[in-house]
């Protein structure tokens, strides 16, 4: 199921990263199924770190992964330990909308563990933010348009929009995902993360290094 050996693992999934004409700089993993694996969420994201790939955002459509966080992440440190050995440093992980970061190994990648309430949190904040720009009188109402929308949610956010979401499950709809942030997205749809190779992550990002994005034109 894994390339074997923590040092060949390590050496693979590098010279992989590095072999792609592109890579995602922020990746979802979207689960629509109603039973999420730990375990095969966790393989998941330590591949996604183990590749390069900057932020990470896990979301599924129930809230399961945030409500249990801490079982996710003890999942994620024992298979970095088992995928990555000791080749590892410190890093923070965050969850969205709260203000406590825990601190867990990981390879220069920041994760968020989403719910659907955390897209439309950030859209609300954006939107009281550039009212009480208007009653500061540095913004009019009519200045609002698409591109300063964009701007008043990366600066709620923090993180930069997601290149590639993974939807895995067979309904065709990203479930309140970011709904936003997510509009010039590559989306490829996967039939389930349960039991999923490395194969079948690396053949979508392959997928996606391959595509050609057109902007709307």
């Amino acid at each position: 199921r894994r390339p074997g050996g923590a040092v060949q693992g390590r050496q693979r999934w590098r010279s992989d990263g590095r072999a792609l004409q592109k890579l995602p700089v922020h990746m979802g993993l979207v689960v629509t199924e109603e039973e999420p694996s730990y375990a095969d969420m966790a393989s998941l994201v330590v591949w996604c770190m183990a590749v390069g790939i900057s932020y990470v955002s896990v979301y599924d459509h129930n809230g399961i992964f945030k409500r249990n966080n801490s079982r996710l992440m003890d999942e994620i440190l024992k298979q970095q330990q088992e995928l990555l050995g000791l080749d590892c440093s410190k890093y923070t992980v965050e969850f969205a909308n709260q203000d406590k970061a825990d601190q867990v190994l990981n390879c220069q990648s920041t994760l968020k563990v989403l719910s659907p309430e955390d897209g439309k949190a950030d859209i609300v904040k954006a939107a009281q933010n550039f009212c009480q720009l208007v009653a500061q009188q540095q913004r009019t109402y009519t200045d609002l348009d698409v591109n300063v929308l964009d701007n008043l949610l990366n600066s709620t956010n923090g993180f930069p929009d997601p290149d590639l979401v993974l939807k895995f499950g067979p309904v065709d709809s990203t479930l309140g995902f970011l709904p936003w942030h997510i509009r010039l997205t590559e989306i490829i749809s996967l039939p389930s993360h349960l039991n999923i190779s490395y194969e079948d992550f690396f053949s979508a990002l392959h997928h996606y290094a391959a595509c050609e994005q057109r902007w709307g034109k």
